[in-house]
């Protein structure tokens, strides 16, 4: 495959992993915005969401909503943006959601820009926040 996203969502090069199913991989981003930044990409390549099946979508948003709540019990932000760009705004060329912890005071403009992301302890960290996403989301998927 030649399609990033698809290589990602179906785990063909390395990714951390927090939470998956027949339709969907969520990974952590490489180049977190926050501690717990999460994507969400459908297995099958679709490249924009007017293009999603219902059932992919459907999973796309209860998979959102699992990470939200688990974003919040963890880090306790002040917010969580979900993002979506799609076309010439997509850097992989395949649908893919951004769930995003955000705190008061930080401009989510620099997830735009082109400038690299103050970001090195949170990226050291990936394989912890993966372990601890993992634990929350199993004890929370359970009840959901």
């Amino acid at each position: 495959m030649n399609c990033l996203g698809c290589n990602l969502a179906n785990k063909f090069v390395p990714v951390n992993v927090v939470y998956e199913n027949d339709f969907i991989c969520c990974i952590l981003d490489h180049d977190p915005f926050n501690e717990g930044h999460v994507m969400i990409l459908p297995k099958k390549h679709f490249e924009d969401v007017d293009e999603l099946d219902a059932d992919t979508a459907n999973y796309i948003i209860q998979a959102s909503r699992l990470i939200s709540k688990a974003i919040k019990a963890l880090y306790k932000p002040d917010g969580i943006t979900i993002c979506q760009n799609g076309g010439i705004f997509s850097e992989l060329s395949h649908f893919h959601m951004h769930v995003v912890p955000r705190y008061k005071h930080q401009s989510f403009a620099d997830f735009y820009l082109e400038v690299p992301l103050n970001n090195e302890s949170t990226k050291n960290k990936l394989l912890e926040t993966m372990d601890e996403l993992v634990e929350v989301i199993q004890k929370i998927n359970h009840s959901f």
